[in-house]
């Protein structure tokens, strides 16, 4: 356990200081600290000595190691799309693990009708953006919103807290970056962005701590 926390704590230094490069508009930095930051909390969820459930904590793992492609895939010019895939995989893998967590019928079916209402409001806006943007972009696009849309129903459905705020945290990021990308850019966006995804993935991984 202490190893973990060791390596949380590292996380969240790589976190803070990427946060920091996007503020500061030093991309180099950035491309370094962002997939940094992700290899110090896929450490962190494999040390974990005693996790809730070993079957979510691998699922976890693989669905992290999925982010820190699709981080790198956006980070290069023209690789939207394989990013979104490794993404779109990753929440497949954040499901299979939210579901070896266990879920609760009732809070899960209140998750379903938010996140139905949530994705038929932005993410109807979003897709229309998209295929705005590019025709081509609208399955890929409607896919992805379709599974962090199920993530998140997921998390709910599991009770536990530190998942929920994790999953919805995510859930902003990407709503930030869709609305940004193919409706309209606003101030700070890539700021709320960088936090919101580090902080819903550290969320996720403190998930698997038994309380």
């Amino acid at each position: 356990m202490t190893a973990f926390w060791a390596l949380l704590a590292a996380t969240l230094v790589f976190a803070v200081a990427d946060w920091w490069a996007v503020y500061a508009g030093r991309r180099p930095v950035e491309y370094v600290l962002k997939p940094l930051t992700m290899v110090a909390l896929i450490a962190a969820a494999v040390s974990l000595a005693d996790p809730a459930s070993e079957a979510a904590r691998w699922w976890l793992v693989a669905g992290l190691v999925c982010s820190l492609a699709g981080d790198v895939f956006l980070m290069l010019d023209d690789l939207f799309v394989p990013g979104l895939a490794s993404f779109l995989v990753g929440h497949l893998c954040y499901i299979a693990a939210l579901i070896n967590l266990g879920l609760e019928p009732l809070p899960t079916v209140l998750g379903v009708v938010a996140v139905v209402l949530c994705a038929g409001v932005v993410g109807r806006i979003v897709v229309q953006g998209a295929t705005r943007t590019d025709r081509r972009l609208t399955v890929p696009v409607a896919a992805y919103i379709t599974a962090i849309s199920v993530m998140v129903a997921a998390a709910i459905g599991t009770v536990i807290p530190f998942a929920i705020a994790g999953a919805l945290l995510f859930y902003l990021s990407d709503a930030c970056i869709g609305w940004s990308r193919f409706v309209g850019d606003f101030p700070q966006s890539r700021m709320a962005i960088i936090t919101t995804y580090h902080l819903g993935q550290v969320g996720l991984v403190l998930g698997l701590v038994v309380m």
